[in-house]
């Protein structure tokens, strides 16, 4: 099994009544709330805490795109990337991803994808998410019946790009380029592994099986919340005629590990708080355009986790510290909490039952201090994941990760510094 230390990188200091007096923490949020200087901190610290998350021998660090909003300070997740391919040596680069339909010419996302695999030494995997509406469709004007036929063409426009021997001309509904020839070209060939980042949708699940990528499923609410999507993920796969091999998908699942659940409870509470509370504080009017969702995901009765997440945004809310979200956060699975053991057991449980190879976990949620993530970061490390790397690994091969160059071949950043 393979653990990705996912961060989302939140702005941390919104203030305490920002529900009361803002309608959303995406698209209209009020600009002002943002301090440049406090900015210049967190960024450096929340990039200090990917490195030292692959320092403690986690799989992959994972970086994300958003727009306008203070759930997550990454409107260019490449810049990020590009950081960490060039201070991590072992570690797989995930960028989760870019939003595909943004990128005019799309064949952008194929350069820069392609100098994060060559600074990273064929590192990278490239995600492809559609976007969320806030993203696409409000903070970048995007018209939502057109933005699935603008992602699936990105898509093969990328793939081509970097697959082809020479210059080539692409003729596409919403690209003409005479010379589509990119430089440099990614050290993973025929391509780094492409995973899809989704959030329940039929036509995702046939697009990932057609072209043999990865799907993770991006749960804001856990590993319960998720058993119906992967049920149905997987019956889709099953009906197309795919091996469910758990390497081909993954979950996102928030985890707090402390010495005993007592100690846990105590720990990741405020943070949760703060995650469930502010950093999801979404107005359901930005949740689901018209066009957006498709007619066979809507018929499939598939729901959302960005509306979800809007319509329930009253569910963990007061001001400081709610007991009875709490009870609901860690009980129901929202954020898996405990002692090592505990939060082991409940992994192992839940990537059996979903039938999941790969795990995004926020191992840094909400306002979490850099000592606390730190804190839980090396406890996962060191006393969680030796119990369950082993996971599926006899049954089954993993295709969807990273074949890196040589490690003696790689100039890590130690010797290009002497």
């Amino acid at each position: 099994m393979k653990f990705l230390w996912f961060h989302l990188m939140p702005y941390p200091d919104l203030p305490d009544d920002f529900k009361d007096k803002h309608e959303s923490v995406w698209v209209n949020i009020d600009p002002g709330l943002f301090d440049p200087e406090r900015g210049h901190e967190v960024y450096n610290e929340y990039i200090d805490e990917l490195e030292f998350a692959a320092e403690v021998g986690l799989d992959a660090i994972c970086v994300n795109e958003h727009h306008s909003n203070g759930y997550g300070l990454m409107p260019s997740p490449n810049l990020i990337a590009s950081i960490l391919a060039r201070g991590t040596s072992d570690a797989a680069i995930c960028v989760m991803g870019n939003s595909l339909a943004l990128y005019d010419p799309p064949t952008r996302v194929a350069e820069e994808m392609a100098m994060i695999d060559c600074i990273s030494g064929g590192r990278l995997i490239a995600g492809f998410p559609v976007g969320t509406p806030m993203d696409t469709c409000y903070a970048y004007g995007q018209n939502p019946s057109l933005l699935r036929p603008r992602y699936y063409e990105a898509i093969d426009l990328i793939t081509k790009a970097w697959k082809a021997d020479a210059p080539f001309a692409y003729n596409g509904r919403f690209n003409q380029q005479r010379y589509v020839n990119v430089w440099p070209r990614p050290v993973q060939k025929p391509r780094p592994p492409v995973w899809v980042p989704g959030s329940g949708s039929v036509e995702t699940w046939r697009m990932c099986a057609d072209n043999d990528f990865l799907y993770a499923y991006l749960s804001y609410f856990g590993y319960k919340a998720s058993e119906a999507v992967m049920k149905g993920y997987w019956k889709e796969m099953g009906a197309m005629g795919m091996e469910p091999n758990p390497f081909q998908a993954g979950f996102l699942q928030a985890i707090g590990v402390a010495e005993t659940r007592k100690e846990a409870e105590e720990l990741y509470a405020e943070p949760g708080n703060y995650f469930f509370d502010t950093c999801l504080h979404l107005s359901p009017r930005f949740a689901s355009p018209p066009g957006y969702t498709t007619e066979e995901t809507l018929r499939a009765r598939l729901s959302s986790q960005i509306v979800t997440a809007a319509n329930r945004s009253n569910r963990f809310s007061g001001s400081g510290i709610n007991r009875g979200a709490e009870r609901k956060m860690f009980d129901e699975g929202h954020i898996i909490i405990g002692s090592p053991d505990e939060v082991a057991d409940k992994i192992r449980e839940a990537a059996i039952d979903l039938n999941v190879g790969n795990l995004l976990m926020l191992l840094h949620f909400g306002n979490m201090s850099r000592d606390l993530t730190n804190y839980n970061t090396r406890l996962f490390a060191e006393k969680v994941m030796p119990q369950l790397t082993d996971l599926f690994e006899d049954e089954w091969e993993h295709k969807w990760w990273p074949e890196p160059m040589d490690a003696a071949k790689r100039v890590v950043q130690s010797e290009a510094a002497e």
